[in-house]
C-alpha cells in the first residue's frame, strides 16, 4: 500500500485578506472600526481556524505525509488516490474541495461551532483530532486499514459536460447562463420534450444543494420536494424564462433521474457554466454547443460523524 498522506485544506481568513489590503494591523483596525466593527472579532476567528488547523495537523498519524493547501490553490495541487482530506473551515469549503477529487474520504473540521451551518464540516476539532489518531494504529497482517473502512455518505455529486469533452463537477448545483446575467437563449431538452428559451439561466442543484440556491427558487414557486443528498438524481429550474413569439416558457421545472440528463444547446454568442457560485472557474459554451448536465457517477465521499 502506498504511503497515506493528509491533506489539510484551508481558505484565507478575513484578518489574512485584510492585512493583505491594508498593510498594517493598525490600518486594518483603522478600516474596520470606520465600519462599526472591531479587529478583536476579526482576530478571534482567525485565531479559531489557526488553532484548529494546528490541532488536525498535530493529530495526523505517524507516519503519514501532510501536505497544507490554501482554497485558491486547489486547481494546481495534485491530489492521489491514498489521500485522505481534511477541510477546516465553512461549509462551502468542503464543496469548494468535492470538484477536484476522485474519490478520496474528506473529513469536514468545523473550528467555529454554532458559527457555521455543519451541514458539511460535522466534526468538532476534538472528534477529528481523535478520528485521526485512530487511523494510525498499527494494522494486523491481513487487517483491513483503517482508512479505508472510514464510514462515509455517498454524497451525488453534478457534472456538466461539454460536447467538446470539457466537463465539471459540482456539489451543490450547476449554472448555466449568460456570462453578465443578461437574458440567455437556448434550447432546452428534458425528459418532459424540448423547447426554445430565453431566460436568466438554468439551474441543476443536489439534494446538497437543495438549501442554498434550489430553496431560494422552489419557494418563490410554492415549495417543491428536493432529492435526497446520497439519492442519484437532481432538481433543475429556469430562472424567469420569458415567453415570446419565437421562445418558450412552458418546461420550466424538473427532475433528472438516475440515468437521464437535461441539455441545452446555446443560440446566443456564448454562455457560461459554473459550479457553486465559483465564476471564476467555468466553462464556455460557444454558439451551437450543447451543455449536458446529469448526476456524476463520482460521489463525495464524506466521513460521517
Amino acid at each position: 500500500m502506498l504511503r497515506r498522506r493528509a491533506v489539510v485544506v484551508h481558505r484565507r481568513t478575513e484578518l489574512d485578506e485584510l492585512l493583505d489590503r491594508h498593510g498594517t494591523r493598525g490600518q486594518a483596525e483603522f478600516f474596520l472600526r470606520s465600519r462599526g466593527r472591531s479587529l478583536g472579532e476579526v482576530q478571534a476567528r482567525h485565531d479559531a481556524l489557526t488553532a484548529a488547523r494546528a490541532a488536525v495537523a498535530g493529530a495526523v498519524p505517524d507516519g503519514w505525509a501532510r501536505a497544507d493547501v490554501e482554497r485558491a490553490d486547489l486547481s494546481r495541487f495534485l491530489l492521489a488516490p491514498e489521500d485522505v482530506v481534511v477541510a477546516v473551515g465553512q461549509d462551502g469549503l468542503v464543496a469548494n474541495v468535492a470538484k477536484y477529487l476522485l474519490g478520496q474520504p474528506v473529513l469536514g473540521v468545523d473550528p467555529e461551532p454554532g458559527v457555521n451551518a455543519g451541514v458539511l464540516v460535522r466534526h468538532s476539532v476534538a472528534d477529528a483530532t481523535t478520528l485521526l489518531r485512530e487511523l494510525g494504529v498499527d494494522v494486523p497482517a491481513g487487517g483491513a486499514d483503517p482508512a479505508a473502512v472510514l464510514p462515509v455518505d455517498a454524497l451525488t455529486m453534478v457534472r456538466a459536460d461539454l460536447d467538446d469533452g470539457q466537463h465539471l463537477t459540482a456539489l451543490n448545483e450547476v449554472f448555466v447562463g449568460h456570462p453578465s446575467h443578461q437574458s440567455a437563449r437556448y434550447t432546452l431538452r428534458c425528459a418532459a420534450g424540448e423547447e426554445r428559451q430565453s431566460s436568466s439561466g438554468v439551474l441543476v442543484a443536489t439534494g446538497t444543494g437543495a438549501t442554498g440556491w434550489w430553496a431560494s427558487l422552489a419557494h418563490d414557486r410554492g415549495g417543491r420536494p428536493a432529492p435526497a443528498r446520497t439519492e442519484h438524481r437532481l432538481g433543475w429550474f429556469v430562472r424567469e424564462a420569458w415567453p415570446s413569439p419565437a421562445t418558450g416558457a412552458t418546461l420550466t421545472e424538473g427532475v433528472v433521474d438516475d440515468g437521464a440528463d437535461v441539455a441545452l444547446t446555446v443560440a446566443s454568442d456564448r454562455l457560461v457554466v459554473f459550479g457553486d457560485g465559483m465564476e471564476d472557474d467555468r466553462l464556455v459554451a460557444a454558439w451551437g454547443q450543447t451543455v449536458t448536465v446529469r448526476a456524476s457517477d463520482t460521489p463525495l465521499r464524506l466521513v460521517r460523524p
